[in-house]
């Protein structure tokens, strides 16, 4: 079994034809999204892959991209209509 992590991408990318990219290649690593903020479930390789294509992608005087991983020590947690999945960690306010 592989191992993943979860992480919090977001984007802020100033070209249409550039987000359409960046929004078409986060949707292939994306558990859930809003708008322009994603959760993904990596492994190493994966990460990698991911975080080389949208340094490809990006204009880096004009865009912005972070991947922000999310600690493992706390139990999910979430309000509204969030989902909690089972056996998961991370903390949603929606």
């Amino acid at each position: 079994m592989r191992q993943t992590i979860d992480y919090i991408a977001a984007y802020d990318i100033a070209s249409p034809c550039r987000l359409r990219q960046a929004l078409k290649l986060l949707l292939m690593y994306a558990i859930s999204r809003q708008k322009s903020v994603f959760e993904v479930r990596l492994d190493d390789a994966e990460f990698i892959k991911l975080r080389e294509a949208m340094s490809a992608l990006i204009d880096p005087h004009e865009d912005r991209f972070m991947l922000l991983r999310v600690s493992a020590y706390r139990d999910c947690d979430a309000l509204g209509i969030a989902p909690c999945h089972v056996r998961e960690h991370f903390f949603i306010v929606g």
